[in-house]
Protein backbone atom coordinates (compact mmCIF):
# COMPACT_ATOMS: atom_id res chain seq x y z
CA UNK A 1 0.00 0.00 0.00
CA UNK A 2 1.16 3.36 -0.62
CA UNK A 3 0.59 4.92 2.56
CA UNK A 4 0.78 8.41 0.86
CA UNK A 5 -2.36 7.90 -1.94
CA UNK A 6 -4.46 6.43 0.82
CA UNK A 7 -3.16 6.83 4.21
CA UNK A 8 -6.67 5.89 6.18
CA UNK A 9 -7.05 2.40 3.86
CA UNK A 10 -9.31 0.59 5.43
CA UNK A 11 -9.66 2.46 8.72
CA UNK A 12 -12.82 2.52 10.49
CA UNK A 13 -14.05 6.35 11.59
CA UNK A 14 -16.81 7.77 13.68
CA UNK A 15 -16.98 11.49 12.72
CA UNK A 16 -19.19 13.26 14.84
CA UNK A 17 -20.62 16.39 13.03
CA UNK A 18 -19.62 14.74 10.00
CA UNK A 19 -22.81 15.80 7.75
CA UNK A 20 -23.05 19.48 8.10
CA UNK A 21 -21.97 21.01 4.62
CA UNK A 22 -18.64 22.95 6.07
CA UNK A 23 -15.92 21.30 7.69
CA UNK A 24 -17.46 18.27 9.04
CA UNK A 25 -18.90 17.52 5.40
CA UNK A 26 -15.21 17.95 4.10
CA UNK A 27 -13.73 15.78 6.57
CA UNK A 28 -16.24 12.59 5.99
CA UNK A 29 -14.99 13.12 2.06
CA UNK A 30 -11.51 13.24 2.93
CA UNK A 31 -11.80 10.00 5.15
CA UNK A 32 -13.79 8.33 2.36
CA UNK A 33 -10.81 9.55 0.09
CA UNK A 34 -8.31 8.72 1.83
CA UNK A 35 -9.95 5.02 2.51
CA UNK A 36 -11.61 4.95 5.64
CA UNK A 37 -15.26 3.51 5.95
CA UNK A 38 -17.04 6.05 7.30
CA UNK A 39 -19.31 6.98 10.11
CA UNK A 40 -21.44 10.28 10.00
CA UNK A 41 -23.10 11.27 12.76
CA UNK A 42 -25.37 14.36 12.79
CA UNK A 43 -28.25 15.61 15.13
CA UNK A 44 -30.37 15.92 11.47
CA UNK A 45 -31.52 12.15 10.01
CA UNK A 46 -31.78 14.63 6.52
CA UNK A 47 -27.80 16.02 6.59
CA UNK A 48 -26.20 12.37 7.66
CA UNK A 49 -27.87 10.93 4.81
CA UNK A 50 -27.21 13.00 2.43
CA UNK A 51 -23.88 13.00 3.33
CA UNK A 52 -23.62 9.12 3.25
CA UNK A 53 -25.31 9.05 0.24
CA UNK A 54 -22.64 10.85 -1.57
CA UNK A 55 -19.85 9.34 0.13
CA UNK A 56 -21.16 5.59 -1.06
CA UNK A 57 -21.68 7.21 -4.19
CA UNK A 58 -18.14 7.90 -4.72
CA UNK A 59 -17.43 3.79 -4.20
CA UNK A 60 -16.65 4.27 -0.10
CA UNK A 61 -18.44 2.13 3.11
CA UNK A 62 -20.81 5.22 4.91
CA UNK A 63 -23.31 4.78 7.11
CA UNK A 64 -25.36 7.52 8.69
CA UNK A 65 -26.32 7.99 12.79
CA UNK A 66 -28.73 10.18 13.89
CA UNK A 67 -28.47 11.73 18.14
CA UNK A 68 -27.58 15.02 19.83
CA UNK A 69 -24.32 15.11 21.63
CA UNK A 70 -25.82 16.66 24.69
CA UNK A 71 -27.10 13.33 25.33
CA UNK A 72 -24.68 10.34 26.43
CA UNK A 73 -26.85 8.11 25.58
CA UNK A 74 -26.36 9.54 22.32
CA UNK A 75 -22.76 10.03 22.29
CA UNK A 76 -21.87 6.44 23.62
CA UNK A 77 -24.47 5.00 20.87
CA UNK A 78 -22.24 6.97 18.27
CA UNK A 79 -19.57 4.58 19.20
CA UNK A 80 -21.37 1.26 20.03
CA UNK A 81 -23.22 1.50 16.72
CA UNK A 82 -19.91 2.09 14.19
CA UNK A 83 -17.97 -0.53 15.78
CA UNK A 84 -20.78 -3.08 15.74
CA UNK A 85 -21.29 -1.97 11.67
CA UNK A 86 -17.78 -1.84 11.03
CA UNK A 87 -15.97 -4.80 13.29
CA UNK A 88 -14.00 -1.69 15.10
CA UNK A 89 -13.42 1.83 15.63
CA UNK A 90 -10.36 3.04 14.54
CA UNK A 91 -10.59 6.82 14.76
CA UNK A 92 -13.08 9.19 16.20
CA UNK A 93 -13.22 12.65 14.90
CA UNK A 94 -15.70 15.29 16.88
CA UNK A 95 -16.36 18.19 14.58
CA UNK A 96 -19.22 19.71 16.71
CA UNK A 97 -18.79 23.30 18.20
CA UNK A 98 -19.12 26.88 18.09
CA UNK A 99 -20.83 29.98 19.85
CA UNK A 100 -22.47 31.83 17.30
CA UNK A 101 -24.68 29.11 16.16
CA UNK A 102 -25.71 28.79 19.96
CA UNK A 103 -25.48 31.93 22.14
CA UNK A 104 -24.88 35.19 21.36
CA UNK A 105 -21.30 37.15 21.55
CA UNK A 106 -21.23 39.40 24.29
CA UNK A 107 -18.46 39.99 27.32
CA UNK A 108 -18.21 38.16 29.98
CA UNK A 109 -20.08 40.11 32.85
CA UNK A 110 -23.08 39.45 30.21
CA UNK A 111 -23.13 36.22 29.98
CA UNK A 112 -25.38 34.09 31.49
CA UNK A 113 -25.00 30.71 33.51
CA UNK A 114 -27.28 28.62 30.82
CA UNK A 115 -25.20 30.23 27.87
CA UNK A 116 -21.54 29.03 29.48
CA UNK A 117 -23.08 26.26 30.37
CA UNK A 118 -24.52 25.17 26.41
CA UNK A 119 -21.35 26.43 25.02
CA UNK A 120 -19.02 23.89 27.57
CA UNK A 121 -21.38 21.36 25.94
CA UNK A 122 -21.20 22.08 22.79
CA UNK A 123 -17.66 22.11 22.22
CA UNK A 124 -16.07 20.42 25.73
CA UNK A 125 -18.15 18.17 27.50
CA UNK A 126 -19.41 15.77 24.77
CA UNK A 127 -16.34 15.50 23.31
CA UNK A 128 -14.92 14.31 26.85
CA UNK A 129 -17.83 11.90 26.81
CA UNK A 130 -17.06 10.26 23.31
CA UNK A 131 -13.47 10.01 24.08
CA UNK A 132 -13.78 8.58 27.21
CA UNK A 133 -16.25 6.18 24.98
CA UNK A 134 -14.00 5.42 22.01
CA UNK A 135 -10.70 4.99 24.40
CA UNK A 136 -13.16 2.09 26.25
CA UNK A 137 -13.14 0.74 22.69
CA UNK A 138 -9.74 1.08 21.98
CA UNK A 139 -8.70 -0.50 25.31
CA UNK A 140 -10.99 -3.04 24.70
CA UNK A 141 -9.54 -3.73 21.16
CA UNK A 142 -6.12 -3.66 22.35
CA UNK A 143 -4.88 -2.21 18.98
CA UNK A 144 -4.81 1.45 19.60
CA UNK A 145 -6.52 4.11 17.73
CA UNK A 146 -6.79 8.23 16.98
CA UNK A 147 -8.93 10.74 17.92
CA UNK A 148 -8.96 13.90 16.27
CA UNK A 149 -11.32 16.95 17.51
CA UNK A 150 -11.65 20.01 15.77
CA UNK A 151 -10.80 23.52 17.91
CA UNK A 152 -10.29 26.28 17.79
CA UNK A 153 -7.56 29.26 17.53
CA UNK A 154 -9.49 30.99 20.56
CA UNK A 155 -8.02 28.22 22.55
CA UNK A 156 -4.67 29.28 22.28
CA UNK A 157 -5.07 33.56 22.41
CA UNK A 158 -7.28 36.05 23.44
CA UNK A 159 -11.23 35.93 22.45
CA UNK A 160 -13.12 39.13 23.32
CA UNK A 161 -16.62 38.41 23.05
CA UNK A 162 -16.13 34.68 23.20
CA UNK A 163 -14.80 33.86 26.63
CA UNK A 164 -16.97 30.36 27.20
CA UNK A 165 -16.00 29.31 23.70
CA UNK A 166 -12.45 30.32 24.16
CA UNK A 167 -11.87 28.63 27.53
CA UNK A 168 -13.68 25.52 26.30
CA UNK A 169 -11.37 25.26 23.34
CA UNK A 170 -8.48 25.39 25.98
CA UNK A 171 -9.65 23.13 27.57
CA UNK A 172 -9.68 21.12 24.98
CA UNK A 173 -6.19 21.28 23.82
CA UNK A 174 -5.42 20.18 27.61
CA UNK A 175 -7.91 17.11 27.14
CA UNK A 176 -5.73 16.19 24.24
CA UNK A 177 -2.37 16.36 26.18
CA UNK A 178 -4.30 14.48 29.15
CA UNK A 179 -5.00 11.54 26.99
CA UNK A 180 -2.04 11.34 25.20
CA UNK A 181 -0.65 11.18 28.32
CA UNK A 182 -2.72 8.61 29.47
CA UNK A 183 -2.34 6.67 27.03
CA UNK A 184 0.33 6.62 24.88
CA UNK A 185 1.32 3.32 26.48
CA UNK A 186 -2.06 2.20 24.98
CA UNK A 187 -1.13 3.16 21.50
CA UNK A 188 -4.17 5.20 21.35
CA UNK A 189 -3.18 9.09 20.47
CA UNK A 190 -5.26 12.29 20.58
CA UNK A 191 -4.61 15.73 18.67
CA UNK A 192 -6.06 19.08 17.92
CA UNK A 193 -6.98 20.87 14.79
CA UNK A 194 -7.04 24.56 16.02
CA UNK A 195 -8.61 26.47 12.91
CA UNK A 196 -8.72 30.22 12.17
CA UNK A 197 -10.99 31.64 10.15
CA UNK A 198 -12.47 28.85 7.80
CA UNK A 199 -15.36 30.07 5.52
CA UNK A 200 -18.37 27.87 6.08
CA UNK A 201 -21.87 28.52 6.07
CA UNK A 202 -22.37 28.82 9.79
CA UNK A 203 -19.42 31.18 9.12
CA UNK A 204 -21.93 33.44 7.32
CA UNK A 205 -20.38 36.41 5.21
CA UNK A 206 -17.20 35.40 5.68
CA UNK A 207 -17.48 32.91 3.06
CA UNK A 208 -17.95 35.58 0.09
CA UNK A 209 -14.78 37.44 0.90
CA UNK A 210 -11.98 37.48 -1.30
CA UNK A 211 -9.46 37.84 1.71
CA UNK A 212 -8.62 39.68 4.46
CA UNK A 213 -5.00 41.90 5.01
CA UNK A 214 -5.70 40.78 8.86
CA UNK A 215 -4.86 37.42 7.90
CA UNK A 216 -1.13 37.10 6.41
CA UNK A 217 -1.93 34.66 3.66
CA UNK A 218 -4.46 36.87 2.79
CA UNK A 219 -7.89 34.44 2.33
CA UNK A 220 -9.67 32.97 4.80
CA UNK A 221 -9.22 28.72 5.42
CA UNK A 222 -11.58 27.17 3.63
CA UNK A 223 -13.08 23.65 4.88
CA UNK A 224 -10.75 20.88 3.04
CA UNK A 225 -8.08 23.01 4.64
CA UNK A 226 -9.42 22.03 7.98
CA UNK A 227 -9.81 18.28 6.07
CA UNK A 228 -6.63 18.10 5.46
CA UNK A 229 -4.86 18.27 8.77
CA UNK A 230 -7.26 15.87 10.39
CA UNK A 231 -6.29 13.05 7.83
CA UNK A 232 -2.82 13.59 8.39
CA UNK A 233 -3.29 13.64 12.48
CA UNK A 234 -5.86 10.25 12.43
CA UNK A 235 -3.16 8.30 9.68
CA UNK A 236 -0.14 6.58 10.44
CA UNK A 237 1.47 9.42 9.08
CA UNK A 238 1.88 10.95 12.10
CA UNK A 239 2.01 8.15 14.34
CA UNK A 240 4.50 9.84 16.55
CA UNK A 241 2.53 12.78 16.67
CA UNK A 242 0.22 12.77 20.51
CA UNK A 243 -1.17 15.49 22.56
CA UNK A 244 -0.74 18.44 19.92
CA UNK A 245 -2.78 21.35 18.54
CA UNK A 246 -2.03 21.52 14.45
CA UNK A 247 -3.05 25.45 14.03
CA UNK A 248 -4.46 25.78 11.12
CA UNK A 249 -4.89 29.90 10.76
CA UNK A 250 -3.09 31.11 7.40
CA UNK A 251 -0.69 32.65 9.84
CA UNK A 252 -2.84 34.79 12.21
CA UNK A 253 -1.42 33.27 15.52
CA UNK A 254 2.07 34.04 14.58
CA UNK A 255 1.55 37.23 12.95
CA UNK A 256 3.86 40.09 15.04
CA UNK A 257 2.04 42.87 17.35
CA UNK A 258 3.69 45.37 15.03
CA UNK A 259 2.75 46.79 11.11
CA UNK A 260 5.57 45.51 8.58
Amino acid sequence: MNDFAQPLDGMKTLVIGGGGEGIGRAISRAFAAAGAAVAVADIEQERAREAVHELTESGARAIPLVGDVRSRQDVDGFVAHTTAEFGRLDTLVTVVGGQVSFVPSVRLHEMSDDDWDLVYEMNLRYVARAARSAIRTFLAQENGGSIVCVGSVTGVMAAPMQAGYGAAKAGLASLAKTVAAEYAGDGIRMNVVACGAIATPAAGSAQDADGTPEIPMGRFGVPGDAAAAVVYLASPLSSYVTGQSLVVDGGVTVRGPFPD
